[in-house]
């Protein structure tokens, strides 16, 4: 079991929300989340930047005056010669550590201490191991992994903070082109950002109008969201130190302080998950990639039996 006590990340805000949006909600983590890493900047696309660009210094300002550490998001996909300059530029100048999210930042980060974000595939001890001797601190698992592969990995892997996505809709996919501008009639260079209109992603549907993944831009999500509550300490046990709640579009300040009081024992998982419902309506909730089986599976803890799925 991990000695240290256990804690919550906010990982970065992967939709486009407008400037002042995306403000206000991090001022309110800043005053009222009980998270104690903060994982802030674009992912998804760089298009985006200068939605939030106008209040990133106050944003950082807040969160370091309200005692939340710092990291900082790189891109999932660098393209563009102003985006690997963007990517250059950042981990050079940056006061805080930086969360790689694609390989391409990891020769700027050699040596250097920084993070692994979910969007690395991370799939057994071997390479968290590689990724701990050129720098890596703490490794955030990406969330298709079931609990036997965590456990091989952290076990074989000392010395790093292993985080894994308790929260969130999971990241599947990223993609040079824009999905979503494309399904609203525009092409990605005059995407018009259609993606704001959809602040929590745009659903997918099947041919029988099941709704099973949705898209974020360039990026493709879950259309189910991850709720590991009931496994919070089944990880700890595991050695897991961290866990990251992904924002999405309601009240993240409610959430994190649900998933604190089930991780610290004043909450029972199963009233959470109630109370968890009804915070976030609306995606169905899963844990399948967790119990080894399809990933928008819902695997209830009495009875160990998949409920739900897409919805």
């Amino acid at each position: 079991m991990n000695a240290n006590k256990p804690t919550l990340t906010l990982g970065p805000v992967l939709y486009l929300w407008e400037g002042e949006k995306w403000r206000d909600f991090y001022f309110r983590i800043a005053d009222e989340a009980p998270v104690s890493h903060v994982v802030i900047g674009e992912t998804v696309c760089s298009k985006r930047l200068h939605f939030t660009d106008p209040y990133f210094a106050p944003v950082i300002e807040r969160l370091v005056a309200a005692g939340k550490r710092i990291v900082l998001s790189t891109l999932a996909l660098v393209t563009l010669e102003r985006e690997s300059q963007y990517v250059r530029s950042l981990i050079a100048d940056s006061p805080y550590p930086v969360e790689a999210n694609d390989l391409s930042a990891l020769a700027l980060l050699e040596r250097e201490p920084h993070w692994i974000g979910p969007l690395v595939n991370v799939y057994n001890a071997a390479t968290a191991r590689v990724l701990a001797r050129r720098g890596a601190r703490a490794i955030c698992l990406p969330p298709e992994l079931p609990a036997s592969s965590i456990d091989e990995i952290v076990a074989h892997t000392p010395g790093v903070d292993f985080e894994v996505l308790a929260f969130g809709r999971m990241p599947l996919a990223i993609s040079a082109r824009c999905a979503h501008a494309r399904a609203k009639g525009h092409i990605k260079d005059n995407c018009q950002f259609v993606c704001k209109d959809d602040p929590d992603g745009l659903p997918v549907n099947t041919l029988d109008r099941q709704s099973f993944l949705a898209l974020n831009g360039v990026q493709t999500v879950s259309f189910t969201c991850q709720a590991l509550l009931a496994e919070l300490s089944g990880l700890v046990g595991r050695g897991v130190s961290r866990f990251r709640l992904s924002p999405q579009d309601c009240d993240m300040v409610s959430v994190a302080r649900l998933y604190d009081g089930v991780l610290h024992g004043r909450l029972d998982a199963e009233d959470g998950l109630a109370r968890l419902r009804q915070i976030y309506p609306t995606a169905p909730f899963s844990n399948g990639f967790h119990h080894g089986q399809e990933g928008a599976a819902w695997i209830a803890r009495a009875r160990n039996t998949a409920h739900g799925a897409n919805a």
